[in-house]
């Protein structure tokens, strides 16, 4: 008789959100949840059924995405508006996972990144239990964020307590990918050995990001059709502080021809329109979060993007807009530290300028100098940006080292051999 196949061992992935959510950590995520599934793994994903900016959102209990067989806890998230109640579907997410990870058959291992922040709390307890390895990706690093924001002092007890979780979580997970060699030297200042980390920068969806030929429907529908448009696009928050860019507007109010556009939301959001309606300015919109399917044209409508990083934040945070910017071709107007993971680019490639914080005259110097250049000029800064992604920053290079870490920590060899292409997932739209 045959010898019995057996059956391949499970890779878990814990992650609150999870596409078609268009969170960041959830694209992500799911980005090496597919590119293992299609090395070949068995791949069990649990995430939140519902929305994480708007709960009313409804996704599948149970699906089969790219290979992935995705699990959604009813009960995991109730939005972001209400702290109470944010704090409620957190934890009943985490006691979930603990329970799905104690429970899951052949389990290889357990993936998890910070989505909610201290699921690796749990999932490192049940990786004990079971004795499984662990991979963690670090999307950013708290109670350090909270710390640096001025919203905690390192002498309170939350963040005490914090950051002992925060300690355990680096102490058991058995490998750690960093974002970039800031976050990593931070890791290592707080204890994490070289040897035990993979610096792996997340990377933009480029292949979503191409606009369909002809006008573009975005700015057609924003009355942006003849207009120079300075875009930030993503989450407003003072992590990634606007005031700077917020004033330059004020400043350059009566410039003809000239939009600035806040795409997104967050805490921030409202900082934002306080200024539009305080200054009643008519060369400011601010735009809520765009559909996933929507990005390609709302992204590609502005002339040059805004990428934004808090002073004390390098390390902590990873500004991931630059990706997208250098996608899709546009020039990057960096608003933040040096030195940082930004400022490097910009310094060995020539796609954009740099400003610090609270220098709004060199900020209005800069957006003049773009609105008067020559357009040639703009398109070879964008397409140098896109020359450089691809070359060392393509999402194909960079999810396949986030697989290969996986596979490398829980021991697994590659199933099925996987092409470049075979780890460019499918538009989650």
């Amino acid at each position: 008789m045959p010898a019995a196949t057996t059956k391949p061992r499970t890779i878990l992935i814990v992650s609150q959100t999870f596409v078609p959510d268009p969170a960041a950590v959830g694209q992500h995520v799911a980005d090496a949840a597919f590119g293992l599934a299609a090395r070949g793994h068995n791949v069990r994903v649990y995430a939140s059924a519902r929305g994480y900016e708007n709960p009313s959102v409804i996704y599948p209990k149970r699906e089969n995405l790219h290979g992935a067989d995705v699990r959604r806890f009813s009960l995991a998230s109730f939005g972001k508006k209400n702290l109470p109640l944010r704090v409620l579907g957190t934890a009943a997410f985490m006691v979930q996972a603990f329970f799905a990870a104690i429970f899951t058959p052949r389990l290889a291992g357990i993936f998890f990144s910070t989505s909610p922040p201290l699921i690796g709390l749990p999932l490192c307890i049940a990786a004990a239990l079971r004795r499984a390895p662990t991979v963690y990706w670090a999307m950013d690093l708290n109670p350090d964020q909270l710390i640096a924001l001025g919203k905690l002092k390192s002498t309170d007890r939350i963040a005490r307590l914090l950051g002992a979780v925060n300690r355990f979580i680096l102490r058991r997970a058995t490998t750690i990918i960093a974002l970039d060699r800031y976050m990593a030297a931070r890791l290592q200042q707080q204890g994490v050995p070289a040897d035990k980390m993979h610096v792996v920068p997340p990377w933009s969806h480029e292949q979503h990001l191409q606009p369909d030929a002809g006008p573009n429907p975005f700015r057609v529908r924003h009355g942006l059709t003849d207009a120079f448009v300075i875009m930030y696009s993503g989450n407003h928050s003072p992590s990634n502080p606007l005031c700077t860019l917020l004033d330059a507007a004020v400043q350059l109010r009566d410039e003809p021809g000239l939009r600035f556009l806040f795409v997104g939301g967050g805490s921030g959001k409202k900082e934002v329109e306080t200024v539009i309606s305080q200054h009643h300015l008519t060369n400011v919109l601010s735009l809520p979060y765009q559909p996933l399917a929507e990005l390609k044209n709302s992204l590609t409508a502005a002339d040059v993007h805004v990428v934004s990083l808090g002073d004390p934040m390098v390390g902590i945070i990873h500004p991931c807009k630059v990706y997208g910017a250098m996608a899709i071709g546009k020039p990057i107007l960096y608003l933040g530290p040096r030195p940082s993971h930004v400022a490097d680019i910009l310094q060995d490639h020539a796609i954009g300028s740099h400003i610090a914080h609270g220098d709004t005259a060199a900020a209005v110097a800069a957006i003049r100098q773009f609105l008067t250049a020559d357009r040639q000029a703009l398109q070879q800064m964008g397409l140098l940006g896109q020359s450089v992604l691809r070359q060392s920053l393509a999402q194909s290079q960079l999810c396949t080292r986030v697989c290969e870490a996986v596979e490398q920590t829980f021991s697994l060899s590659t199933p099925l051999a996987a092409d470049a292409g075979a780890l460019q997932p499918q538009a989650k739209a």
